[in-house]
């Protein structure tokens, strides 16, 4: 497990970038925490590590946002709203079997079981006002070459 503090928004975003621009296809990145804590903020650096140019926003009302960066398909997923009986009915499997997919799921709690083994878990945490507290847990090795990018 490893931790980081982060001071600013530009810093969640920061993180986000280092690990965007060392994804590869089929990457899955689960991402929890309370509301506001800064999931999408750090979504949205990802993306612009991944090479994607345009706007990232959080798909909460409808489940998935799909970027298409030069080198990945970036697949933002919310299962905020979603309940257990709803899983099988949404094709999560599709999403991440992907050949161009990375996956960063928001409130990955509701579909624990359906997650790939090998997964770089991200808890986020208020630590003040303006500051997130960043928890990284990787299961598995890609997970662990993922992780292993924010130190370079």
């Amino acid at each position: 497990m490893r931790a980081v503090t982060a001071d600013t928004e530009a810093r969640t975003r920061a993180l986000g970038a280092a690990l965007g621009s060392s994804a590869v296809p089929g990457d899955v990145l689960a991402l929890s925490g309370p509301l506001g804590s800064g999931k999408t903020t750090f979504v949205q650096g990802f993306a612009r590590g991944a090479g994607f140019r345009g706007a990232v926003v959080s798909p909460s009302f409808g489940l998935a946002r799909r970027y298409r960066a030069p080198t990945k398909t970036i697949h933002h997923l919310d299962l905020y709203r979603l309940a257990d009986k709803d899983l099988p009915n949404l094709g999560l499997e599709e999403y991440f079997d992907d050949p161009r997919g990375v996956c960063l799921v928001e409130w990955p709690e509701i579909a624990a079981k359906a997650l790939p083994p090998d997964r770089l878990e991200i808890r986020f945490d208020h630590a003040g006002e303006r500051r997130r507290k960043l928890a990284f847990r990787a299961l598995g090795g890609r997970a662990r070459r993922l992780l292993r990018s924010l130190e370079t």
